[in-house]
């Protein structure tokens, strides 16, 4: 397993910027595009998975955390993401062996994912994207054959 944590205002920690992988996504337009229309009530039932964070629910926390409203916890995103290119691909989420994607911006409870999709000869690429702002980058999915 392997985490990367952004924390919003921390830094100073010096040294120099970590190097990015490069984009998994094809230079052509995408082959299958869906959206996935998330309910407002998305966050409320994801605590039920046990994440506590005051930042999900809490208007007054997610305020002080400099968010307009609670935000939709990451890896609530990421799995609706997953289950939405598994099934556009006319696959059963249970079929993934592989999910992988890059976080570049939140997601509020009952916005829509427009995903994109390129079909590769191992993997499907795709991004998620809330209006013009890009969500998930660089999505790689694996299923099994």
């Amino acid at each position: 397993v392997r985490q990367t944590l952004l924390l919003r205002a921390d830094g100073g920690f010096g040294g120099e910027p970590a190097t990015r992988a490069p984009s998994s996504i094809p230079q052509r337009p995408a082959d299958t595009v869906a959206d996935l229309a998330l309910s407002e009530r998305a966050a409320l039932i994801y605590r039920l998975s046990g994440d506590r964070n005051p930042l999900h629910i809490d208007p007054d926390f997610a305020r002080s955390a400099g968010f307009d409203r609670p935000i939709l916890h990451g890896l609530c995103t990421y799995a609706a993401a997953g289950v939405a290119v598994a099934r556009a691909a006319g696959a059963s989420p249970l079929a993934i062996t592989r999910l992988a994607a890059r976080f570049s911006a939140i997601v509020y409870p009952g916005e829509t994912l427009r995903l994109s999709m390129w079909h590769e000869a191992v993997h499907i690429a795709f991004t998620a994207q809330v209006g013009d702002r890009k969500v998930l980058d660089s999505g790689i999915l694996e299923l099994t054959v």
